[in-house]
């Protein structure tokens, strides 16, 4: 946790510098990430997970269930990768090949999130699979199919989601 908390303040600071944000700015960026990226959309995802996994995918004997600290933790570990991958890497890669209009630039700037998202999902399906009491964990890496098709619809249209997230934070902050 405490390496998760040092690159939340790191990468708030490099995001802050890539979207030149002034000191209050920089402080509405980092409670964002904290308390709603981090915490929030956690919390949401944690608790999908908890129920599907404690109500749903329970084998029929088992009269065990997943904890929903359990189910947070496996959130705290799956955001390190797209943590460091998409608030660490695509920053610094965003004015090198990332922010342009090209179908070059959203493939590389897409491919991060693709693999962000696909390792947080990989690593939320290894926190459910090592819990012997539930059954087809495997299902939560169909996510990632879903996932790459719309990878791939992205770059046909040229959607750069890289760019969409840098133009929410703007908004979102004011700046």
């Amino acid at each position: 946790m405490v390496l998760l908390s040092a690159f939340l303040g790191l990468s708030s600071i490099l995001f802050a510098v890539i979207l030149k944000l002034s000191v209050p700015g920089f402080f509405k960026f980092f409670l964002w990430v904290v308390f709603i990226d981090f915490i929030g959309v956690g919390l949401v995802i944690a608790g999908i997970c908890w129920y599907a996994c404690s109500y749903l995918t329970r084998r029929d004997n088992s009269a065990q269930t997943v904890e929903f600290g359990y189910s947070f933790d496996v959130h705290c570990n799956a955001f390190f990768p797209i943590l460091v991958i998409l608030h660490v890497i695509q920053p610094l890669c965003w004015h090198i090949f990332i922010d342009g209009d090209s179908r070059l630039a959203t493939f590389l700037g897409n491919s991060l999130w693709l693999l962000g998202i696909a390792s947080y999902i990989y690593i939320t399906f290894l926190g459910y699979a090592a819990l012997p009491y539930i059954r087809g964990s495997e299902k939560i890496l169909y996510l990632v199919a879903i996932l790459t098709f719309a990878f791939v619809f992205s770059v046909v249209i040229n959607a750069n989601w890289g760019r969409h997230l840098i133009n929410f934070y703007r908004y979102r902050i004011g700046e």
